[in-house]
């Protein structure tokens, strides 16, 4: 069983052998290639093996026990490819199946929420933190929650965002329906002055363009996705998991959906910036 704590001084060190496995990095579409961006940048001599729950995806709008349900097969998946630790790069799963996960495999989890929670209270000024995400994101309270419990003072406003991961997902983020839906999403937050705001997904990265020109330059958009890839490297440092220094070895990335890897191929294209080799289409048990 894992625990959430350092190693113990008496447990051996991992092998190379340990330490050349992948990284496994899960999110219900394309957002957690945000994460994997990240990742990648900070750890390039890591191998990364990724799938997006295409097939399912959004998570926003599932109950709890079937987004631990899909979060478990896609763990159990990742385990199956020989991982070294589970990143789950999608706020809803962190915030239902963290728990679950972590209790099930034998490897590190790490989740998206505390990473995005302490870089909100950086960057915020006058205490006032926004926060959009999925229906079940927001409605889980995981943001909220972690928020006060560092800051009680801090003053919370959040919205439930569901119809921007489809958004996202159908590549209509230039389209002025898009504008639309997000002003109106965000006049809330704009209206209790937020100086900070937690964009509580993986795939709201991808809409920081517009949700900037709609927030203005005063309001710091928050994504976990850099904080998320500087926690897991510490881990990683910490539980003695890092590829060898001698190696010389460029990271691979690896790619599997459930679902619709034509499409899903073009927008990981955008996400990672570089041209992406085959996607894997699997079966989940």
């Amino acid at each position: 069983m894992h625990s959430s704590g350092s190693p113990s001084p008496s447990a051996p060190l991992p092998s190379p052998d340990k330490q050349r496995q992948s990284i496994g990095i899960f999110d219900s579409g394309v957002g957690g290639l945000t994460v994997v961006s990240a990742v990648h940048r900070l750890l390039p001599r890591e191998d990364i093996i990724y799938f997006g729950d295409t097939g399912r995806v959004p998570y926003g709008n599932k109950s709890p026990e079937m987004i631990i349900q899909y979060s478990l097969q896609i763990s159990r998946f990742l385990i199956s490819q020989g991982v070294k630790a589970v990143v789950v790069a999608c706020n809803t799963a962190t915030a239902h199946a963290l728990s679950s996960l972590r209790a099930s495999l034998s490897v590190p989890v790490m989740g998206v929420v505390v990473p995005g929670v302490e870089a909100a209270l950086s960057a915020t000024r006058n205490g006032r933190v926004g926060i959009i995400g999925t229906y079940g994101t927001i409605q889980s309270g995981a943001y909220q929650k972690a928020l006060l419990a560092r800051r009680p003072d801090v003053q919370l406003t959040a919205i439930p965002t569901p119809l921007l991961v489809p958004l996202i997902e159908e590549d209509w983020l230039t389209h002025a329906a898009t504008h639309l839906v997000l002003a109106e999403y965000l006049s809330p937050i704009q209206a209790a002055r937020c100086d900070s705001l937690v964009l509580a997904c993986t795939h709201y990265p991808l809409a920081k363009g517009v949700i900037g020109s709609i927030m203005g330059e005063d309001v710091t958009l928050v994504d976990s996705a850099d904080n998320m890839a500087r926690d897991l490297a510490r881990r990683l440092e910490t539980d003695n998991l890092l590829r060898p220094a001698e190696d010389i070895h460029t990271g691979r990335i690896r790619l599997h959906v459930s679902d619709l890897p034509t499409q899903f191929a073009t927008l990981a294209r955008r996400f990672l910036g570089v041209r992406v080799g085959a996607i894997d289409k699997v079966v989940l048990d």
